[in-house]
Protein backbone atom coordinates (compact mmCIF):
# COMPACT_ATOMS: atom_id res chain seq x y z
CA UNK A 1 0.00 0.00 0.00
CA UNK A 2 1.26 3.47 -0.90
CA UNK A 3 1.51 5.38 2.36
CA UNK A 4 1.16 9.15 2.50
CA UNK A 5 3.93 11.15 4.14
CA UNK A 6 3.16 13.14 7.28
CA UNK A 7 2.96 16.34 5.25
CA UNK A 8 0.63 14.69 2.75
CA UNK A 9 -1.60 13.33 5.53
CA UNK A 10 -1.81 16.81 7.02
CA UNK A 11 -2.75 18.15 3.60
CA UNK A 12 -5.60 15.63 3.40
CA UNK A 13 -7.01 16.88 6.71
CA UNK A 14 -7.25 20.41 5.33
CA UNK A 15 -8.86 19.17 2.10
CA UNK A 16 -11.43 17.14 4.06
CA UNK A 17 -12.43 20.20 6.07
CA UNK A 18 -12.64 22.32 2.90
CA UNK A 19 -14.79 19.70 1.14
CA UNK A 20 -17.12 19.23 4.08
CA UNK A 21 -17.50 22.81 5.34
CA UNK A 22 -17.01 24.92 2.21
CA UNK A 23 -17.80 22.90 -0.93
CA UNK A 24 -20.67 20.68 0.25
CA UNK A 25 -22.94 23.52 1.45
CA UNK A 26 -22.84 25.37 -1.89
CA UNK A 27 -22.73 22.37 -4.26
CA UNK A 28 -26.55 22.01 -4.40
CA UNK A 29 -26.74 25.39 -6.14
CA UNK A 30 -24.40 24.16 -8.86
CA UNK A 31 -26.84 21.36 -9.63
CA UNK A 32 -29.30 24.09 -10.62
CA UNK A 33 -26.82 25.77 -12.96
CA UNK A 34 -25.18 28.37 -10.74
CA UNK A 35 -21.44 28.63 -11.40
CA UNK A 36 -18.98 28.17 -8.53
CA UNK A 37 -17.53 31.32 -6.99
CA UNK A 38 -14.00 31.85 -8.41
CA UNK A 39 -12.83 32.41 -4.83
CA UNK A 40 -13.29 28.66 -4.27
CA UNK A 41 -10.50 27.91 -6.72
CA UNK A 42 -8.27 30.38 -4.89
CA UNK A 43 -9.07 28.63 -1.61
CA UNK A 44 -8.38 25.24 -3.21
CA UNK A 45 -5.03 26.55 -4.45
CA UNK A 46 -4.14 27.79 -0.97
CA UNK A 47 -4.66 24.23 0.26
CA UNK A 48 -2.28 23.03 -2.44
CA UNK A 49 -4.84 21.33 -4.69
CA UNK A 50 -3.50 22.99 -7.85
CA UNK A 51 0.13 22.31 -6.87
CA UNK A 52 0.16 18.76 -5.51
CA UNK A 53 2.44 17.00 -8.01
CA UNK A 54 4.08 20.10 -9.49
CA UNK A 55 7.84 20.09 -8.73
CA UNK A 56 8.99 22.26 -5.86
CA UNK A 57 11.41 24.03 -8.20
CA UNK A 58 8.42 25.28 -10.20
CA UNK A 59 6.43 26.47 -7.19
CA UNK A 60 4.61 23.22 -6.46
CA UNK A 61 4.56 20.83 -3.52
CA UNK A 62 6.23 17.84 -5.17
CA UNK A 63 3.78 15.40 -3.58
CA UNK A 64 2.75 11.94 -4.80
CA UNK A 65 0.09 10.69 -7.19
CA UNK A 66 -1.35 8.80 -4.21
CA UNK A 67 -2.18 12.12 -2.56
CA UNK A 68 -3.81 13.40 -5.75
CA UNK A 69 -6.04 10.33 -5.92
CA UNK A 70 -7.00 10.75 -2.27
CA UNK A 71 -7.69 14.48 -2.73
CA UNK A 72 -9.95 13.71 -5.70
CA UNK A 73 -11.90 11.20 -3.60
CA UNK A 74 -12.37 13.72 -0.80
CA UNK A 75 -13.52 16.53 -3.11
CA UNK A 76 -15.89 14.30 -5.08
CA UNK A 77 -17.66 13.31 -1.88
CA UNK A 78 -19.00 16.87 -1.96
CA UNK A 79 -19.17 17.41 -5.73
CA UNK A 80 -17.74 15.37 -8.61
CA UNK A 81 -17.76 18.30 -11.02
CA UNK A 82 -15.75 20.58 -8.76
CA UNK A 83 -13.22 17.79 -8.16
CA UNK A 84 -12.86 17.31 -11.93
CA UNK A 85 -12.44 21.04 -12.46
CA UNK A 86 -9.70 21.44 -9.85
CA UNK A 87 -7.72 18.36 -10.87
CA UNK A 88 -7.80 19.39 -14.53
CA UNK A 89 -6.27 22.76 -13.68
CA UNK A 90 -3.65 20.92 -11.63
CA UNK A 91 -2.88 18.54 -14.50
CA UNK A 92 -2.39 21.37 -16.99
CA UNK A 93 -0.08 23.15 -14.54
CA UNK A 94 1.92 19.94 -14.10
CA UNK A 95 2.23 19.50 -17.88
CA UNK A 96 3.40 23.07 -18.28
CA UNK A 97 5.94 22.64 -15.48
CA UNK A 98 7.27 19.43 -17.06
CA UNK A 99 7.52 20.56 -20.68
CA UNK A 100 7.23 24.34 -20.86
CA UNK A 101 10.07 26.76 -21.53
CA UNK A 102 11.29 29.04 -18.77
CA UNK A 103 9.44 31.92 -20.43
CA UNK A 104 6.13 30.06 -20.73
CA UNK A 105 6.29 28.89 -17.13
CA UNK A 106 7.10 32.37 -15.88
CA UNK A 107 4.17 33.81 -17.85
CA UNK A 108 1.48 31.27 -17.00
CA UNK A 109 2.33 28.97 -14.07
CA UNK A 110 1.79 31.38 -11.14
CA UNK A 111 -1.83 32.08 -12.11
CA UNK A 112 -2.59 28.35 -12.33
CA UNK A 113 -0.79 27.40 -9.15
CA UNK A 114 -2.54 30.05 -7.06
CA UNK A 115 -6.05 29.79 -8.43
CA UNK A 116 -6.11 33.00 -10.42
CA UNK A 117 -6.91 31.06 -13.59
CA UNK A 118 -8.16 27.60 -14.55
CA UNK A 119 -6.95 25.36 -17.36
CA UNK A 120 -8.01 22.31 -19.32
CA UNK A 121 -6.66 19.44 -21.39
CA UNK A 122 -8.37 19.21 -24.77
CA UNK A 123 -8.59 15.83 -26.48
CA UNK A 124 -12.25 15.13 -27.33
CA UNK A 125 -13.78 16.28 -30.62
CA UNK A 126 -17.25 16.00 -32.13
CA UNK A 127 -16.37 12.84 -34.03
CA UNK A 128 -13.62 11.53 -31.76
CA UNK A 129 -13.78 10.51 -28.11
CA UNK A 130 -12.14 7.34 -26.88
CA UNK A 131 -10.50 6.86 -30.30
CA UNK A 132 -7.92 9.55 -29.56
CA UNK A 133 -5.65 8.67 -32.48
CA UNK A 134 -8.39 9.85 -34.88
CA UNK A 135 -8.40 13.52 -33.78
CA UNK A 136 -8.83 16.04 -36.60
CA UNK A 137 -7.65 19.28 -34.98
CA UNK A 138 -4.87 20.28 -37.39
CA UNK A 139 -1.54 21.91 -36.62
CA UNK A 140 0.31 23.17 -39.68
CA UNK A 141 3.98 24.18 -39.45
CA UNK A 142 4.77 27.69 -40.67
CA UNK A 143 7.83 29.90 -40.39
CA UNK A 144 8.56 30.44 -36.69
CA UNK A 145 5.58 28.50 -35.39
CA UNK A 146 2.31 26.72 -36.02
CA UNK A 147 -1.27 27.43 -37.12
CA UNK A 148 -4.09 25.44 -35.45
CA UNK A 149 -7.55 24.85 -36.90
CA UNK A 150 -10.35 22.70 -35.51
CA UNK A 151 -12.75 22.16 -32.65
CA UNK A 152 -12.61 20.53 -29.23
CA UNK A 153 -15.79 19.70 -27.34
CA UNK A 154 -16.98 18.20 -24.04
CA UNK A 155 -13.89 19.58 -22.31
CA UNK A 156 -13.78 20.05 -18.51
CA UNK A 157 -13.17 23.74 -17.64
CA UNK A 158 -13.41 24.87 -21.29
CA UNK A 159 -16.12 27.45 -20.62
CA UNK A 160 -13.91 29.40 -18.19
CA UNK A 161 -10.31 28.26 -18.65
CA UNK A 162 -7.60 30.75 -19.56
CA UNK A 163 -5.27 28.06 -20.92
CA UNK A 164 -5.56 24.69 -22.63
CA UNK A 165 -3.21 21.87 -23.44
CA UNK A 166 -4.49 21.16 -26.94
CA UNK A 167 -3.68 17.92 -28.74
CA UNK A 168 -3.56 18.37 -32.51
CA UNK A 169 -2.57 16.34 -35.54
CA UNK A 170 0.64 17.62 -37.14
CA UNK A 171 0.63 14.89 -39.79
CA UNK A 172 -2.06 12.73 -41.33
CA UNK A 173 -5.30 11.97 -39.49
CA UNK A 174 -5.06 8.58 -37.82
CA UNK A 175 -1.28 8.74 -37.37
CA UNK A 176 -0.74 8.68 -33.62
CA UNK A 177 2.93 9.57 -34.11
CA UNK A 178 1.86 12.85 -35.71
CA UNK A 179 0.00 14.16 -32.65
CA UNK A 180 1.55 17.04 -30.71
CA UNK A 181 0.52 18.93 -27.58
CA UNK A 182 0.30 22.74 -27.65
CA UNK A 183 -0.19 25.41 -24.98
CA UNK A 184 -3.08 27.58 -26.14
CA UNK A 185 -4.36 30.86 -24.68
CA UNK A 186 -8.14 30.53 -24.89
CA UNK A 187 -8.63 34.27 -24.38
CA UNK A 188 -6.66 35.20 -27.54
CA UNK A 189 -8.05 36.08 -30.98
CA UNK A 190 -8.69 33.05 -33.11
CA UNK A 191 -10.46 31.14 -30.32
CA UNK A 192 -14.24 30.98 -29.95
CA UNK A 193 -15.49 29.11 -26.90
CA UNK A 194 -18.93 27.93 -25.80
CA UNK A 195 -20.57 26.29 -22.79
CA UNK A 196 -22.20 22.86 -22.90
CA UNK A 197 -25.24 21.98 -20.84
CA UNK A 198 -26.95 18.64 -20.47
CA UNK A 199 -29.67 16.90 -18.52
CA UNK A 200 -27.16 16.90 -15.64
CA UNK A 201 -25.89 20.34 -14.64
CA UNK A 202 -22.35 20.92 -15.90
CA UNK A 203 -21.65 24.22 -14.14
CA UNK A 204 -19.17 23.00 -11.52
CA UNK A 205 -17.34 20.97 -14.18
CA UNK A 206 -17.19 24.00 -16.47
CA UNK A 207 -17.94 21.76 -19.44
CA UNK A 208 -17.62 23.43 -22.81
CA UNK A 209 -15.80 23.51 -26.09
CA UNK A 210 -13.90 25.85 -28.37
CA UNK A 211 -13.04 26.37 -32.01
CA UNK A 212 -9.61 27.49 -33.16
CA UNK A 213 -9.52 29.24 -36.54
CA UNK A 214 -6.20 30.25 -38.01
CA UNK A 215 -4.82 30.27 -34.46
CA UNK A 216 -1.12 31.21 -34.56
CA UNK A 217 1.45 29.94 -32.07
CA UNK A 218 5.20 30.27 -31.75
CA UNK A 219 7.44 27.21 -31.75
CA UNK A 220 7.84 27.28 -27.96
CA UNK A 221 4.11 26.64 -27.54
CA UNK A 222 4.61 23.10 -28.82
CA UNK A 223 4.98 21.49 -25.40
CA UNK A 224 5.23 17.84 -26.45
CA UNK A 225 6.47 17.00 -29.92
CA UNK A 226 4.85 14.57 -32.35
CA UNK A 227 6.05 11.07 -31.60
CA UNK A 228 5.97 11.71 -27.84
CA UNK A 229 2.61 13.33 -27.16
CA UNK A 230 0.45 10.26 -27.78
CA UNK A 231 2.48 8.06 -25.42
CA UNK A 232 2.59 10.85 -22.83
CA UNK A 233 -1.17 11.36 -22.70
CA UNK A 234 -1.87 7.62 -22.64
CA UNK A 235 0.19 7.32 -19.46
CA UNK A 236 -1.63 10.29 -17.97
CA UNK A 237 -4.99 8.74 -18.82
CA UNK A 238 -4.11 5.70 -16.72
CA UNK A 239 -3.76 8.10 -13.80
CA UNK A 240 -7.00 9.86 -14.71
CA UNK A 241 -8.92 6.57 -14.76
CA UNK A 242 -7.56 5.80 -11.34
CA UNK A 243 -8.51 9.10 -9.73
CA UNK A 244 -11.94 9.04 -11.39
CA UNK A 245 -12.41 5.63 -9.77
CA UNK A 246 -11.35 7.20 -6.47
CA UNK A 247 -13.94 9.95 -7.03
CA UNK A 248 -16.65 7.31 -7.42
CA UNK A 249 -15.54 5.79 -4.13
CA UNK A 250 -15.83 9.21 -2.50
CA UNK A 251 -19.36 9.71 -3.80
CA UNK A 252 -20.53 6.29 -2.63
CA UNK A 253 -18.85 6.75 0.75
CA UNK A 254 -20.64 10.06 1.35
CA UNK A 255 -23.97 8.53 0.30
CA UNK A 256 -23.47 5.63 2.71
CA UNK A 257 -22.53 7.91 5.59
CA UNK A 258 -25.61 10.07 5.12
CA UNK A 259 -27.86 7.04 4.76
CA UNK A 260 -26.45 5.39 7.88
CA UNK A 261 -27.00 8.54 9.94
CA UNK A 262 -30.54 8.87 8.62
CA UNK A 263 -31.29 5.22 9.38
CA UNK A 264 -30.33 5.73 13.02
CA UNK A 265 -32.61 8.75 13.40
CA UNK A 266 -35.67 7.93 11.30
CA UNK A 267 -38.19 5.58 12.95
CA UNK A 268 -40.53 3.14 11.28
CA UNK A 269 -43.02 0.93 13.14
CA UNK A 270 -41.61 2.07 16.44
CA UNK A 271 -37.97 1.33 15.69
CA UNK A 272 -35.13 3.12 13.87
CA UNK A 273 -34.84 2.13 10.22
CA UNK A 274 -31.42 0.70 11.00
CA UNK A 275 -33.01 -1.79 13.37
CA UNK A 276 -34.80 -3.43 10.44
CA UNK A 277 -32.65 -6.10 8.82
CA UNK A 278 -34.21 -5.63 5.41
CA UNK A 279 -33.15 -1.96 5.50
CA UNK A 280 -29.59 -2.73 6.64
CA UNK A 281 -28.67 -5.48 4.17
CA UNK A 282 -28.48 -3.31 1.01
CA UNK A 283 -26.18 -0.94 2.89
CA UNK A 284 -23.97 -3.86 3.88
CA UNK A 285 -23.70 -4.93 0.25
CA UNK A 286 -22.77 -1.37 -0.75
CA UNK A 287 -20.11 -1.28 1.98
CA UNK A 288 -18.65 -4.54 0.70
CA UNK A 289 -18.51 -3.39 -2.91
CA UNK A 290 -17.05 -0.05 -1.84
CA UNK A 291 -14.23 -1.86 -0.04
CA UNK A 292 -13.53 -3.89 -3.18
CA UNK A 293 -13.52 -0.75 -5.35
CA UNK A 294 -11.11 0.97 -2.99
CA UNK A 295 -8.82 -2.04 -3.10
CA UNK A 296 -8.63 -1.82 -6.89
CA UNK A 297 -7.99 1.93 -6.70
CA UNK A 298 -5.19 1.31 -4.24
CA UNK A 299 -3.64 -1.37 -6.45
CA UNK A 300 -3.75 0.93 -9.48
CA UNK A 301 -2.30 3.79 -7.40
CA UNK A 302 0.55 1.58 -6.21
CA UNK A 303 1.27 0.59 -9.80
CA UNK A 304 1.39 4.20 -10.98
CA UNK A 305 3.49 5.32 -8.02
CA UNK A 306 6.06 2.58 -8.66
CA UNK A 307 6.27 3.41 -12.37
CA UNK A 308 4.80 0.12 -13.56
CA UNK A 309 2.37 -0.35 -16.44
CA UNK A 310 -1.04 0.56 -14.99
CA UNK A 311 -3.20 0.01 -18.08
CA UNK A 312 -4.99 -3.06 -16.76
CA UNK A 313 -5.41 -2.04 -13.12
CA UNK A 314 -6.54 1.50 -13.91
CA UNK A 315 -9.15 0.16 -16.35
CA UNK A 316 -10.38 -2.42 -13.84
CA UNK A 317 -10.53 0.16 -11.03
CA UNK A 318 -12.59 2.58 -13.10
CA UNK A 319 -14.94 -0.09 -14.45
CA UNK A 320 -15.65 -1.49 -11.01
CA UNK A 321 -15.90 1.81 -9.13
CA UNK A 322 -18.24 3.33 -11.72
CA UNK A 323 -20.49 0.26 -11.91
CA UNK A 324 -20.56 0.07 -8.10
CA UNK A 325 -21.81 3.65 -7.94
CA UNK A 326 -24.35 3.04 -10.67
CA UNK A 327 -25.61 -0.02 -8.81
CA UNK A 328 -25.79 1.24 -5.25
CA UNK A 329 -26.57 4.98 -5.42
CA UNK A 330 -30.19 4.37 -6.55
CA UNK A 331 -30.57 1.76 -3.78
CA UNK A 332 -29.28 4.18 -1.14
CA UNK A 333 -31.57 6.90 -2.42
CA UNK A 334 -34.47 4.49 -2.08
CA UNK A 335 -33.35 3.65 1.48
CA UNK A 336 -33.62 7.37 2.29
CA UNK A 337 -37.15 7.49 0.94
CA UNK A 338 -38.48 10.81 -0.31
CA UNK A 339 -36.11 12.55 2.11
CA UNK A 340 -33.23 11.62 -0.17
CA UNK A 341 -34.67 13.85 -2.90
CA UNK A 342 -34.14 16.98 -0.85
CA UNK A 343 -31.74 19.44 -2.42
CA UNK A 344 -29.32 19.35 0.50
CA UNK A 345 -28.61 15.65 -0.07
CA UNK A 346 -26.19 14.74 -2.90
CA UNK A 347 -27.94 11.62 -4.20
CA UNK A 348 -29.31 13.09 -7.43
CA UNK A 349 -26.02 14.89 -8.15
CA UNK A 350 -24.00 11.77 -7.49
CA UNK A 351 -26.28 9.70 -9.71
CA UNK A 352 -25.69 12.09 -12.60
CA UNK A 353 -21.98 12.21 -11.87
CA UNK A 354 -21.72 8.41 -11.96
CA UNK A 355 -23.13 8.44 -15.49
CA UNK A 356 -20.59 11.09 -16.50
CA UNK A 357 -17.79 9.10 -14.85
CA UNK A 358 -18.72 6.14 -17.05
CA UNK A 359 -17.83 8.22 -20.12
CA UNK A 360 -14.78 10.31 -19.20
CA UNK A 361 -11.24 9.05 -19.83
CA UNK A 362 -12.52 6.03 -21.72
CA UNK A 363 -16.05 4.67 -21.74
CA UNK A 364 -16.87 1.57 -19.73
CA UNK A 365 -17.32 -0.46 -22.93
CA UNK A 366 -13.91 0.61 -24.24
CA UNK A 367 -12.26 -0.25 -20.94
CA UNK A 368 -13.91 -3.67 -20.85
CA UNK A 369 -12.41 -4.29 -24.26
CA UNK A 370 -9.04 -3.18 -22.87
CA UNK A 371 -9.35 -5.60 -19.96
CA UNK A 372 -10.30 -8.45 -22.30
CA UNK A 373 -7.10 -7.89 -24.26
CA UNK A 374 -4.74 -7.37 -21.33
CA UNK A 375 -5.97 -9.72 -18.60
CA UNK A 376 -5.69 -12.97 -20.59
CA UNK A 377 -4.13 -11.88 -23.88
CA UNK A 378 -4.79 -13.85 -27.05
CA UNK A 379 -1.99 -13.18 -29.57
CA UNK A 380 -4.24 -13.09 -32.63
CA UNK A 381 -6.49 -10.47 -30.99
CA UNK A 382 -3.60 -8.28 -29.92
CA UNK A 383 -2.34 -8.11 -33.52
CA UNK A 384 -5.72 -6.78 -34.59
Amino acid sequence: MTALSNDEAECVVGIEDFSRSTVAPVAPEWAKGRAPDPKLLVRAAELGLTRLEVPVADGGLGYSFALKARACEVLAAADFGFAMSVVNTHNAALKLAQFGSHELKASHLPALLWGQASACTALTERTTGSDFAAIEMRAVKVAGGWVLDGEKTWITNARNAALAIVYAQCGEVGDRSGIGAFLVDLTAPGCRRYAISSAFAQSSTGTGGFTLSGYELTDEHLLVEPGQAFTSIMLEINGARTYVAAMCCGMLDSALSLCTTYGAQRHSFGRPLAAHQAWRLPLAQAETDLAAARSLVQSATNCITSGEDAQLLSAQAKIYAVSTCQKHLPVLLHAMGAEGLRQEYPYARHLGAAQIAALVDGSTEMLLERVSRLARPVPTLIKN
